[in-house]
């Protein structure tokens, strides 16, 4: 049997960031030349993104921190706290929100008690520590000791697909096997201020939180829809490897997002889905706007307006990344699950439902995913024709 997506859940810290507020706190920061302030402003207003959430609490703009670290508010100036403080802080506030995303994926999984688990995979680029999430996650769930666990770090925006990849293939090579995904970003731990493009460009759009799946093969009725994970695919576009990178600074992790990404994308978008749509001739050649949802991430508005038009898709293809994007930001890995859990979510109709999912990453590195979404009726009408083909032998 195929792999299946289960349940899908998501968490964000409690501190809210409204754009235009921290846009003006960005823009008036010492030592912004005016051109500096100009592209703060620019980025900042054609974000797409409305409120972002933050697990540092000092960036609510209403602090009262005696000693901060991240912000002063008496003189609205940004901090510039060590690798070791920001490092430190991640792994203080990380742990918690793996905790809750796994907590309510497990719970909303019908069928599926703690005690099942046999797989933990964990996912960030945002910090490192160690015992990591995978082992705070066996505690805290009080799951099996003996679950098998695996961490994926460093990996980038695009990392939620090697970790589904990852689960589709421990579920399909043993029948039994149910994997806990979990991705958290602390990416607001990295907000730095500086003329630098790239700089500012990463401090209009990332933010924190958390998404957690259950993977498995097993054949377990449900009353809510799920997602077969049918088939991936990775690709390197020919070029950018210089347009996208994550490296570690003295002062933080430093994001490279370079301008030219969107375009990069939009040259290369059908090169990339070509070897995934190979995988089955019901897509394979038809439009792009045949396949009835798009799961893509959300890495920045230009992106998502480049993707649309090249592929010919409407703007209600478009509207689980969009909304994602405007009520979150962009969360890095997690960001894409959130999309997904957004298209899980919508009305189902009686028929099971395509879904073209990517993600986009340091490399730059193209992430694919062909999915199918299975409403409770498609699900049991496919469990009886099989049921009645099992009869019949």
């Amino acid at each position: 049997m195929t792999a299946t997506l289960r349940s899908l859940e998501t968490a964000v810290p409690s501190t809210v960031l409204i754009q235009p507020q921290v846009r003006d706190v960005f823009a008036e920061q010492p030592g912004l030349t005016r051109l500096g302030q100009r592209l703060v402003r620019t980025s900042f207003d054609q974000s797409g993104i409305e409120t972002r959430y933050s697990a540092v609490e000092e960036l609510s703009l209403t602090s009262t921190a005696e000693n901060p670290r991240f912000f002063n508010p008496v003189d609205r100036t940004i901090l510039s706290p060590s690798t070791r403080v920001r490092n430190e802080i991640f792994a203080e506030q990380a742990t918690p929100l793996f905790i809750e995303a796994a907590r309510k994926a497990l719970d909303a999984c019908e069928g599926i008690e703690a005690t099942d688990i046999t797989h933990v995979i964990t996912v960030s680029c945002t910090g490192f520590f160690n015992p990591g999430p995978d082992y705070k996650i066996v505690r805290g769930l009080d799951l099996n000791p003996n679950v098998q666990r695996s961490h994926l770090g460093f990996m980038g925006c695009y990392a939620a697909f090697p970790a589904l990849r990852t689960a589709k293939a421990f579920s399909e090579a043993d029948p039994d096997a149910v994997v806990l995904v979990v991705s958290a970003e602390l990416c607001s731990l990295h907000v730095r201020t500086a003329n630098d493009p790239d700089t500012i460009v990463g401090s209009s759009l990332f933010a924190d939180g958390a998404a957690a799946a259950i993977v498995t093969s097993r054949d377990i009725p449900s009353t809510k829809p799920t997602i077969r994970l049918d088939h991936f695919e990775t690709t390197l576009t020919p070029v950018g490897e210089e347009s996208m990178a994550w490296n570690i600074g003295d002062e933080g992790f430093e994001m490279v997002l370079g301008t030219y990404v969107p375009h990069i994308i939009d040259e290369n978008i059908i090169g990339a889905l070509e070897p995934l749509l190979a995988h089955d001739p019901s897509v394979n050649g038809k439009p792009y706007s045949d396949i009835t949802h798009w799961g893509i991430h959300p890495g920045g508005r230009s992106i998502l307006d480049k993707i649309e038009a090249k592929l010919g898709l409407t703007e209600d293809q478009l509207r689980p990344a969009r909304e994602t994007l405007r009520n979150y930001g962009n969360m890095s890995s997690a960001t894409v699950m959130f999309v997904l859990k957004k298209i899980m979510e919508l009305d189902a109709g009686q028929e099971s439902e395509r879904i073209c999912s990517m993600a986009f990453g340091p490399g730059l590195t193209v992430e694919t995913g062909l999915f199918t979404k299975v409403s409770p009726t498609a699900a049991s009408e496919s469990d009886a024709t099989q049921a009645l083909s099992d009869a019949s032998v």
